[in-house]
């Protein structure tokens, strides 16, 4: 019985037509998850999930109970059942890499398209050039906040600071045109330019001067180290251009 018991939970939550609590439905799906028999009651409007706060001295709904005993909110419940706890402040280079896989499928995608098998020196080039819109793409979402970041170790940026809001436009059009394979005159020496002023700022303030600061290779909000990812994105950019030069003149 007491096994029994302690597989039982009782949940509150905020449920009303204008609003349906994500956190909610996130606690009810991990108890579940978790082997638990759970008693859902719906905080129908407002005065009734002020009155429910008031009366346990809590904030915030969802609130979990179980065994009678109040567990707390989602992050509560993580705790209770001993799973990891996602830290905001943490470092991650999960966004680089979720980018550069998707990227690399759509390039695969394209070459079985065109050449009928994915595995072909153009997909190299269409993963660069696709990996450089979606890298300015996620820049210009919030230009100001990549700004701000971004001076904090690129040398260019830091002499001439317009530049740390015309690099994403840059990065932008040298792979639109690297995708369409135009105007190679002009977004070769583009990539080339932007890619060894990043790269020689990159390894300076990594390898040089050893800091340990965010890169805003992905945006100006993310959590991301700068470091040999950030390397390797102003090496992508350079070698593109490079190959491109030899192959415009050649």
């Amino acid at each position: 019985m007491n096994a029994e018991a302690r597989k039982r939970a009782t949940v509150y939550r905020l449920v009303t037509s204008e609003h349906l609590c994500p956190w909610g439905l996130k606690v009810v799906d991990l108890l579940r998850r978790e082997g638990f028999e759970v008693d859902d009651r719906h905080l129908a409007d407002s005065a009734r999930n002020q009155a429910f706060k008031a009366e346990h001295g809590v904030s915030t709904t969802p609130q979990v109970f179980i065994d009678g005993e109040r567990v707390g909110g989602y992050e509560d419940l993580r705790r209770h059942l001993g799973l990891p706890l996602r830290d905001p402040k943490a470092t991650s280079y999960q966004p680089v890499i979720a980018l550069f896989a998707m990227t690399a499928l759509m390039a695969l995608a394209m070459s079985h398209v065109v050449h009928g098998t994915p595995f072909t020196g153009q997909a190299v080039a269409w993963f660069i050039a696709l990996s450089m819109c979606v890298l300015a793409l996620l820049k210009l979402q919030d230009l100001h906040a990549f700004s701000t970041m971004f001076l904090g170790y690129d040398l260019l940026a830091r002499r001439w600071v317009p530049y740390s809001y015309v690099y994403p436009f840059a990065e932008g059009l040298a792979g639109v045109l690297m995708l369409a394979g135009a105007l190679a005159w002009l977004s070769a020496p583009l990539a080339l330019f932007i890619g060894g002023v990043g790269a020689v700022s990159v390894f300076k303030a990594v390898y040089v001067d050893k800091r340990d600061i965010k890169c805003a290779c992905v945006g100006g909000g993310s959590r991301v180290p700068l470091g040999f990812v950030s390397l390797s994105e102003n090496l992508m950019m350079v070698g593109m251009a490079a190959w491109m030069l030899w192959f415009h003149i050649a």
